[in-house]
């Protein structure tokens, strides 16, 4: 059910990903062509088990009218499941026909399930779904089939139905690892929602929500469960996505938690650790695109970068400033108006980061590279940038640079280097996104902000290295933003850091630079939110700077106005100041509307 298709496609996408065995979900197979037979015969020929059939829905604490109906059903999907070389069946805990509030009675019902089952070889696995009717808590679910007392009817935990109620999982421990037949993972976003509805539409692969699935899993690897790590993901997105690519991302997911349990506690033998990979050390480069970037270099020489000349083997320039190198690419980039390509980071251990990605399967960029360059490790994330790594130079600038020729020599200015790559994801790539950057290159979630904007909300997740070096926003674009695409589409940017961003505003106008507009409400706004003095507000709103401020510190920040899908911001850290200035985003979403507006009417 975690991806879209037919029951054969999801078959085979799930081989090609390297999962072992899947579900097989009672619909999916109702909508199939083939026999169960042919199900069964498929999968032993990609070589995956089939290792639960599910779901037999309310079948205990009800009357014995209804139980025997129960029982007419469990034989039919029993025999059915004998037919698909299944030896465990899923029984949910009653949501609907449930009249009987009593652990004998649903014991008794169980049992009898279980003779039943046992007949054919089959054991059950009672799950305590979290809205269920009288048994909605896995602890008393265990209790139910402790006085079963059957040995084919076991407990199956789902760290959902677990998790999302808040029960603590610390009594897994307490249940014999025998007992414990089946275990499905799903990661989630916290949210106020009612439980039925977070469930059915807002599961996520391990990594990529709230819940902490390594400690879930520690106690059940503890309790002595050896079974299948399975993904039982309803979610909106991947049902209506790829079923190739989502299968691989979703058995990534598995093997960054097994990664993430196994460093958690050495105790737990038999696990499989990615290799060894520290978050990066900073931001090496990023690389705007476009067929013509002219316009990029004039942007950069206003706010006082320094062309270091052209690749020696490509149509490349290099730009600097401070520690920010910014990389204008013009090959195969016919008709493409200036965006962001490629990141780069600064890693300590480059081969570490390139073990890493291998076995994560991530996917390889291609980069034609001669024998006296610098080699690059090079993937594509999800949403299609390229990222890069290479080693940390201990001193001074990176390899790499020196295969730009013809430029000036590098000067100090204003710029300290580069203080957040803000990145527009489209809408069915950010939960792979914030994934992808977490196991791939060890960057953690940091905070999640939804921006009003005058076209929807803007969905903002941030990514970070633990010293905060590297900062990634994430942003997903309202739907009317991304559906229009080419420069209509949400602009990504680069901010940079600065030891005086009014200085660096001023000395960037001299040259010429076209700074956003900033309207007067806001600055009329900003002296009625902040006691500032009136010079400073004077000239915060000569120089189109805005302002943030918080307990720890003050955030001055300034908006070019934009090339293509690209805009660049400078910004000014004081004290502890921590955050994006979110609350200014909304107004530098308005104006950029109209600037954007404005800029059509003219060329038009």
């Amino acid at each position: 059910m975690c991806v879209s298709g037919t029951l054969v496609e999801k078959l085979h996408a799930c081989a090609a990903a390297g999962f072992d065995g899947v579900e097989i979900f009672a619909p999916d197979l109702v909508a199939a062509r083939e026999s169960p037979e042919e199900i069964r015969a498929l999968a032993a020929r990609l070589g995956l088990r089939l290792d639960l059939y599910q779901p037999l829905r309310d079948v205990e604490g009800v009357d014995e009218a209804e139980f025997a109906r129960v029982l007419r059903r469990a034989e039919a999907t029993f025999a059915l499941t004998e037919r698909l070389g299944i030896d465990t069946v899923l029984c949910c805990s009653n949501v609907a026909t449930a009249t009987i509030d009593d652990d004998e009675t649903s014991a008794a019902q169980l049992r009898a399930l279980g003779d039943l089952a046992a007949a054919r070889g089959i054991r059950i696995a009672f799950e305590a779904l979290a809205w269920g009717r009288f048994v909605d808590d896995y602890r008393r679910a265990w209790r139910i089939v402790e006085l079963a007392d059957h040995p084919a009817v076991g407990v199956c935990l789902d760290s959902f139905h677990i998790l999302s109620r808040g029960h603590d999982p610390a009594a897994i421990r307490t249940i014999p690892g025998e007992r414990i037949f089946f275990v499905q993972l799903a990661d989630a976003p916290r949210l106020s929602l009612d439980v039925l509805s977070w469930s059915r539409h807002h599961r996520l692969f391990p990594g990529e929500g709230a819940f902490d699935l390594v400690g879930f899993m520690g106690h059940i690897l503890h309790a002595g469960y050896v079974g299948p790590w399975s993904l039982e993901v309803f979610n909106d997105t991947f049902r209506q996505t790829d079923v190739a690519r989502t299968a691989a991302h979703a058995h990534r997911s598995l093997r960054w938690l097994e990664d993430a349990v196994a460093r958690s506690d050495a105790a737990l033998g038999g696990l499989r650790m990615l290799p060894d990979s520290a978050a990066p050390s900073g931001v090496d480069f990023v690389e705007i695109r476009a067929e013509d970037t002219s316009d990029v270099e004039e942007l950069l020489a206003q706010a006082g970068f320094t062309s270091r000349g052209r690749h020696r083997t490509k149509p490349v320039t290099l730009w600097t400033a401070g520690r920010a190198r910014v990389v204008l690419n013009e090959q195969h980039a016919r008709d493409l108006v200036p965006h962001l390509a490629a990141i780069g980071f600064e890693v300590d251990d480059a081969d570490a980061v390139s073990r890493r990605v291998d076995d994560r399967r991530c996917i390889r960029l291609f980069r034609r590279t001669y024998a006296a360059e610098e080699p690059l490790g090079a993937v594509v994330a999800p949403d299609g940038m390229g990222v890069l790594w290479s080693q940390a130079a201990d001193a001074g600038e990176p390899g790499w640079v020196a295969e730009f020729e013809h430029g000036g020599a590098h000067v100090a200015t204003g710029v300290v280097g580069v203080d957040h790559v803000s990145m527009t994801q489209p809408w069915h790539v950010i939960d792979e996104s914030v994934l992808f950057y977490a196991a791939a290159f060890g960057l953690r979630p940091t905070s999640v902000t939804d921006v009003p904007g005058p076209q929807g909300l803007v969905h903002s997740r941030v990514l970070a290295s633990p010293d905060g070096r590297v900062r990634l926003p994430l942003n997903v674009a309202p739907p009317i933003v991304a559906e229009r695409g080419g420069e209509a589409a949400h602009a990504q940017h680069i901010a940079f850091l600065c030891a005086d961003v009014r200085e660096l505003a001023r000395a960037a106008r001299r040259r010429g630079m076209e700074i956003l507009p900033i309207p007067d409400n806001y600055y009329d706004d900003l002296a009625a939110r902040f006691d500032l003095d009136r010079a400073l507000l004077a000239e915060l709103h000569d120089l189109g700077l805005v302002y943030d401020r918080d307990g720890d510190g003050e955030y001055l920040h300034l908006y070019t106005r934009t090339v293509g899908q690209v805009f660049l911001e400078f910004v000014e850290r004081r004290g502890g100041y921590d955050g994006f200035g979110a609350g200014n985003a909304p107004v530098r979403l308005t104006s950029q509307r109209a600037d954007g507006a404005t800029a059509g009417r003219v060329r038009s």
